[in-house]
């Protein structure tokens, strides 16, 4: 490599300590390393920053596939990414975003505990529209723009706090993304350690080869249904899973109790997917006749009738084949009734939603299906804990004192502190270090603010009077002529060193 050239590069590389101040102020943790919250030493600006520091040396392909995605990408509901930052010493990569204060796995989080309470808070309907309509136009956008997110989950939903942006929907984390014109391995084959099974579409766990963009609109579904009932729709006990077998027998049965068992008349082609064979074996159609979504949402005071559950139904239809793409969901009736989806999703919201917590260095903050099957059981642990006090107090309350002496201890220490969440409104068992979020201050509803031309990416003005009908794909496109061209990516990884290389690719915009 040229002298002058690496001289230069020595001369542009920035530690990120020496920018950013960030230690003590970790805020997440997972498979991929570890996020902070920072700020900038110099004070330039007030702005809050998150700092993605990605796990072990060098940079792995998923992180080079992110990094060259989010670099191309550009509009109001996909995560920008600011700049990477390399360390000399230890062959860190940092990646800098800007700050987002909420997650919908914290917000749901927050209303399934207000369950636990019994003090039940639904999320404002207005609200869970206005989030499902800024995240389909994020898919939207990867979709036209020949991108598959494939592991569209509640944690990586991304919202943001106080500030220009306030209330917008950021999707985040592409590692597993993919281009449609890449080739296309099965998920298990790429990545058989931690994977999410809970928003994984039934083709999938049949061992679809060739799969669409309908997977993500099947995991949009699930998270739709989420936020309308403040409990995962397919919720299924079980460890981390390590296997390459896509057929996993306890998720299909979940899916099979809420939605039924598919008719061959709703899905022709199942009889083609790899796993069929082993579903019949494992699985008989009787099993689950009496099992419908209608029934399911029902039970959560959804409507078979209401335009929300329509839109779900169209969402989570098992045929992917027949399943609604997110350029149609955009056109759906529940978006044109009152209330309009608006930019700011906490507009005329007075939910104290929490901000996030600093985490110790060795506190692991996995949003895992184990660590939420944890956490459900232990919300559904404090409501039957309170349920059998109640019981005990009615029908035996001369023996109520020793009972919750020698039987109850655990259950009451859970109670409590499930009451203590709902006086300190943070998460559970656990105490708020930072106060409550600005999202509650409150403003008027924009009259549907929303629907305007998405490559302006300062807030829209609030005359705006477009309605969701007008939408259009007029976001700045990627150039299909010359798409992201991930092998030279890789090759360039491979041949330079690890630092020139990232730096050249980090500079090319």
């Amino acid at each position: 490599m040229d002298y002058d050239f690496k001289t230069k590069l020595a001369a542009e590389r920035e530690r990120v300590e020496d920018l950013f101040e960030y230690e003590g102020c970790k805020v997440g943790r997972g498979t991929y390393g570890h996020v902070y919250k920072a700020k900038r030493k110099d004070g330039k600006d007030e702005k809050e920053y998150a700092l993605k520091q990605i796990e072990g040396t060098g940079i792995s392909m998923s992180a080079c596939r992110e990094i060259a995605l989010l670099r191309e990408l550009k509009h109001p509901n996909v995560i920008a990414l600011q700049k990477v930052f390399l360390s000399h010493s230890d062959r860190k990569v940092w990646l800098l975003f800007d700050y987002a204060e909420h997650d919908l796995w914290h917000i749901i989080k927050f209303h399934r505990a207000s369950k636990a309470n019994k003090k039940p808070m639904q999320l404002p309907r207005g609200m869970v529209k206005s989030l499902l309509y800024q995240i389909l136009d994020g898919i939207h956008y990867l979709h036209a723009n020949w991108v598959l997110h494939r592991d569209l989950k509640p944690a990586n939903i991304l919202v943001m706090g106080e500030g220009p942006e306030r209330g917008r929907v950021k999707i985040a984390d592409m590692g597993f993304a993919r281009l449609f014109n890449s080739p296309l391995k099965p998920l298990a084959d790429l990545d058989p350690v931690v994977v999410t099974f809970w928003y994984r579409a039934p083709e999938l766990l049949l061992g679809a080869r060739h799969y669409t963009k309908a997977i993500d609109i099947w995991a949009i579904g699930c998270i739709f249904a989420e936020l309308l009932t403040s409990e995962p729709i397919f919720h299924c006990r079980q460890e981390d899973i390590k296997t390459s077998n896509p057929f996993h027998h306890d998720q299909l049965d979940r899916i099979f109790s809420v939605m039924g068992f598919p008719a061959d008349k709703d899905w022709e082609d199942i009889r083609k997917m790899p796993e069929y064979p082993t579903l019949q074996k494992d699985f008989r159609r009787t099993t689950y006749a009496n099992s419908s979504l209608i029934k399911y949402m029902e039970k959560h005071k959804v409507k078979p009738d209401s335009k929300v559950f329509l839109l779900l139904q169209k969402l989570l239809t098992m045929d992917p084949t027949k399943r609604i793409t997110s350029e149609q969901a955009l056109q759906d009736p529940y978006f044109l009734e009152d209330p309009l989806p608006t930019t700011d999703v906490f507009a005329g919201c007075q939910i104290p939603y929490p901000k996030r917590e600093f985490l110790n260095e060795d506190e692991p903050e996995e949003k895992t299906e184990k660590n939420q099957t944890q956490q459900h059981q232990q919300t559904t642990g404090q409501a039957q804990a309170q349920n059998q006090q109640q019981t005990a107090a009615q029908q035996a309350p001369s023996q109520q004192s020793s009972a919750q002496t020698n039987g109850t201890a655990g259950a009451t220490g859970a109670t409590t502190a499930a009451l203590q969440h709902g006086q300190d409104q943070g998460p559970p068992n656990k105490k708020p270090r930072i106060g409550p979020s600005g999202a509650s201050s409150g403003t008027g509803v924009l009259q549907s603010d929303y629907q305007v031309r998405h490559n302006d990416r300062d807030c829209p003005s609030q005359g705006s009077n477009r309605q969701p009908s007008d939408y259009k794909a007029n976001s700045q496109l990627l150039s299909h002529d010359c798409p992201i061209n991930e092998s030279i990516i890789i090759i360039s990884c491979s041949r330079l060193s690890f630092l020139d290389s990232i730096s050249c690719m980090s500079s090319c915009a």
